[in-house]
């Protein structure tokens, strides 16, 4: 994914007034990381108005479950948001994790405190620190986080 798909997603959930906080790979990137990145993870508040908006933000852009079988019946609206807490999606804008929750059961407000705005392609959004991204990497524990943990742990100690 290119950075011009970022931008459209995250001017799509900007312009949709979607809350959400910036994680993963883009958040890295927007902090200072050469690492390469193929989708945007967010992770949004879980209330009906906001999820509503998150189906205006990308009903629009054929969301499609990431890695299902081409035909596999699928209705991207508020009912399928409120029953999902964690959705990978591949949409007409780029791929998006959309997630209601990270490990150890960690959601938007309890992230809020752990999060600054920034602009990041050309939207103003929210985004975890740097503290916390290195956090959340070592959290989830997959071989792919791992790998970029020293790269992180680098740019805060060059940001001290």
């Amino acid at each position: 994914m290119n950075s011009a798909s970022f931008e459209n997603l995250l001017q799509a959930l900007s312009d949709a007034k979607v809350d959400f906080i910036l994680i993963g790979g883009v958040a890295a990137v927007a902090m200072g990381s050469a690492r390469a990145t193929f989708d945007v993870d967010v992770v949004h508040d879980q209330s009906p108005d906001n999820l509503a908006r998150i189906v205006t933000a990308l009903g629009s852009h054929a969301p499609y479950p990431r890695g299902a079988p081409t035909g596999l019946p699928f209705k991207f609206d508020l009912m399928t948001l409120q029953q999902a807490t964690n959705l990978t999606l591949t949409t007409n804008l780029g791929d998006i994790d959309l997630l209601g929750e990270v490990p150890g059961g960690v959601n938007y407000h309890d992230l809020l405190p752990d999060s600054v705005l920034i602009q990041v392609f050309g939207s103003e959004c929210r985004c975890v620190t740097l503290d916390k991204l290195i956090h959340l990497k070592r959290s989830a524990g997959r071989p792919r986080d791992f790998e970029a943990l020293s790269e992180l742990e680098s740019l805060r100690d060059l940001n001290e």
